[in-house]
C-alpha cells in the first residue's frame, strides 16, 4: 500500500494541502481544526508547528506537533486544548495512516509527548508508533466528566441530585440575580466575564487575547452561549459554553469569591443548562477537563484522558529515557498508584 508523507514547518501550507478538509465543514470537533491550530499558534509565540501528513487511496492523517528542540516535540496544543489526537479526513485506513506518521517523525524526533488523548486515540497512537519502532508509555492526564441529555430540560434536571437542585432553587429564590445569556458574542457580556474572572479564586488568564479571539470566531459561527449572572450592577458570575453539533463544552466558568456565599455559579450554570438543552437540544455536554468534586453533581459519566509518551528506541538517550520511564511505570503499577 503507498502511502505519501510530507512534513511540514508552516500552517498555511497544511490549510492549502489540505484544501478544505481541515475546516469546520469536514472536522466536527473545534480542536482538530486549521483555524484552531493557527490561533494558539498566533498567540502563543513558543509554539513552532511541525505537522506530518500521511495520505493514501483519497484518505489522510495529521499529526500536528511542536518542536520544542533538542529532538523532542509535543502536540501543538495548550492549556485551552481539552482534547488532542492525530486528525483524519477520509474513512481510513487509520492505523496505516498513523504509522505512516510515525516512521517520518523519526527522522526528526527522538521524543514525543501527547496529551490529552482520549482512550480510543491512545489506543491508535500506541499501535501505530509501538509497530513502527517507537516505544511507548501512557499515563493519566486529567478527566473529563460528561452528561447524556435525553429530553427537555426538567427531564434530565430530575435525575440530578435533591441537594443540588435545592441548592439552586434555594439560591436563585433568595437573591435577586438577573441572568443575561447570549447565543453570539456580546462586547458588554464578554467585559462582565473578564472582570469576573479577575476577581474570581482562578489565576491570572493565560491569554486573554486568544480566549477573545476564540470567541469572536465561535460567536459568528453560532456556537457560542455566553452567561452572566448580575446582582444589582455588578456581574457576580460568567461562563461561557461552545454548542455544536449535538454537543454542548462548558469551556470556562468563574464567580467572585466575595459573593461565594450566595451561590452564583450554581444559579447560573442551572439557567445555562436549561438555556442549551431547551434551545439546542444536546446528546451531550460535557464539564471541559479537570476532575472538580462539584462536576459530579452536574455530570454523570467520568473519562479518563492519557498523556503518552513516544521514544524513538534507535536513538540510544531516547531509549535509555524509556527504560528508566518503563521502570518507573512498573514500580507505580505496584505500588497501586
Amino acid at each position: 500500500m503507498l502511502v505519501n508523507v510530507h512534513l511540514y514547518d508552516d500552517l498555511d501550507a497544511v490549510a492549502i494541502d489540505a484544501a478544505g478538509a481541515l475546516d469546520r465543514d469536514a472536522q466536527p470537533v473545534l480542536f482538530d481544526r486549521i483555524d484552531w491550530f493557527r490561533l494558539i499558534a498566533a498567540h502563543l509565540p513558543d509554539l513552532r508547528p511541525v505537522v506530518i501528513r500521511a495520505e493514501c487511496s483519497g484518505s489522510r492523517a495529521w499529526l500536528f506537533l511542536t518542536d520544542r528542540g533538542g529532538g523532542r516535540a509535543e502536540a501543538l496544543a495548550c492549556w485551552y486544548t481539552l482534547g488532542f489526537g492525530p486528525v483524519f479526513g477520509g474513512e481510513g485506513p487509520h492505523d496505516v495512516l498513523l504509522a505512516a506518521c510515525a516512521k517520518k517523525a523519526r527522522a526528526r524526533f527522538r521524543s514525543i509527548t501527547l496529551s490529552p488523548l482520549a482512550d480510543d486515540d491512545r489506543a491508535l497512537v500506541e499501535r501505530a508508533f509501538g509497530a513502527t519502532g517507537w516505544g511507548t508509555i501512557a499515563t493519566p492526564a486529567t478527566i473529563r466528566r460528561t452528561t447524556a441529555v435525553e429530553g427537555d430540560f426538567a427531564a434530565w434536571w430530575a435525575g440530578r441530585p435533591g441537594q443540588l437542585r435545592n441548592t439552586a432553587k434555594r439560591k436563585a429564590k433568595a437573591t435577586p440575580f438577573r441572568i443575561a445569556i447570549a447565543d453570539g458574542f456580546d462586547p458588554d457580556l464578554w467585559a462582565a466575564y473578564e472582570r469576573v474572572y479577575a476577581d474570581s479564586w482562578k489565576g491570572a488568564e493565560g491569554s486573554p487575547a486568544l480566549l477573545r479571539t476564540l470567541v469572536e470566531q465561535e460567536g459568528a459561527a453560532g456556537t457560542l452561549r455566553l452567561g452572566v449572572a448580575w446582582l444589582a450592577d455588578e456581574p457576580v458570575a460568567a461562563q461561557w459554553w461552545l454548542v455544536e453539533r449535538g454537543h454542548a463544552t462548558i469551556h470556562k466558568l468563574a464567580y467572585v469569591e466575595s459573593a461565594r456565599p450566595l451561590s452564583p455559579g450554581t444559579v447560573l450554570t442551572a439557567a445555562l443548562f436549561r438555556h442549551v438543552i431547551d434551545r439546542d437540544r444536546p446528546a451531550t455536554i460535557d464539564f471541559g477537563t479537570g476532575d472538580d468534586p462539584y462536576k459530579a453533581d452536574w455530570m454523570d459519566g467520568r473519562e479518563v484522558l492519557w498523556r503518552v509518551y513516544l521514544f524513538r528506541l534507535s536513538s540510544p538517550s531516547a531509549l535509555l529515557r524509556y527504560v528508566r520511564a518503563r521502570a518507573a511505570a512498573l514500580v507505580r503499577t505496584a505500588k497501586g498508584g
